[in-house]
């Protein structure tokens, strides 16, 4: 059994580990909170934006070409671009291995069916495993904080449009942890461009273009000018419910800490228990031994 120094040295130890993973439970649990409200207040816009476009596409039938966008082209996907969107810090359970083992399967994918991959990562953590993986990362953004904002998803987006509409790729993905509710958030990848216009006007579906629609300006003019809006607002809402879901596993990873740091600290004060109980067991029979000599 371990001195009863040492094991006092070893709860002392626990203790502060446990006062450090407390303190960053409440940190995130107040990050949380105002990610959350964010989140609820972006995602209608997002979503009806996103209906718009389909909508908007529909009403253009299966003729595309009609169109004339860049971000509109339509080609045979050769290669891919994914914008994958991980934390800039650890500590935070399996929130980052689930999009990376998700974005990898996927890669693992696209690449046996021919299909090559340009990858843009969001965060470090991606940043770091893509290193690690000796993967080529075309574009590391690293700048966006808890609380991304339009501002910093500009470059971000603009970059995925120019290699699309420079034919560098014939696709644009977003790989992010979709929050879904606070028990549940799920790694996706999200299809992005180019615009599926038969998925879109299919009245079969759930998106349905009514007959007595009038858009002004015309279909085409307002589609040209809402896609560049709906690519910059697709990576505004993964970077979005990615901070929201990032906070929800570090609160579940640091509440999981703080409970093993205090069983541990438990199980160290009964070791403590019981080794000064064996040294002052074993410092009474010295005594009585000696005083035995004595006599």
């Amino acid at each position: 059994m371990a001195k009863a120094r040492e094991i006092i040295k070893r709860r002392k130890a626990v203790r502060n580990i446990r006062k450090i993973t407390k303190v960053m439970q409440m940190v995130a649990t107040a990050r949380f909170q105002k990610s959350l409200r964010r989140a609820k207040a972006t995602r209608p816009y997002v979503e009806r934006l996103t209906d718009l476009v389909h909508t908007v596409a529909a009403s253009i039938g299966h003729s595309p070409g009609a169109v004339r966008h860049p971000l509109l082209a339509t080609r045979p996907i050769r290669r891919v671009g994914i914008l994958v969107v991980t934390s800039n810090r650890g500590l935070a359970g399996g929130f980052n291995s689930s999009i990376l083992r998700m974005v990898m399967a996927r890669v693992r994918e696209l690449e046996e069916a021919g299909t090559q991959v340009d990858i843009h990562v969001g965060g470090r953590k991606g940043g770091a495993y893509f290193r690690f993986a000796r993967r080529t990362v075309r574009q590391a953004y690293v700048n966006v904080g808890d609380n991304p904002i339009m501002d910093e998803m500009l470059p971000i987006a603009q970059n995925l449009m120019d290699d699309f509409t420079s034919g560098q790729i014939d696709a644009i993905k977003i790989a992010y942890m979709k929050f879904l509710s606070v028990g549940q958030q799920r790694p996706v990848l999200q299809d992005v461009l180019p615009i599926n216009f038969a998925s879109a006007a299919d009245t079969g579906g759930k998106r349905v273009v009514r007959p007595d629609i009038e858009f002004s300006p015309d279909a085409p003019i307002l589609l040209a000018d809402l896609l560049p809006t709906m690519v910059r607002s697709a990576a505004f809402q993964a970077f979005i419910d990615s901070a929201v879901s990032e906070q929800i596993a570090r609160m579940l990873a640091m509440a999981a800490a703080t409970e093993n740091a205090e069983s541990m600290s438990r199980l160290l004060t009964r070791d403590y228990n019981r080794a000064r109980q064996s040294q002052i067991t074993s410092e009474l029979a010295e005594l009585m031994g000696g005083v035995e000599a004595m006599k």
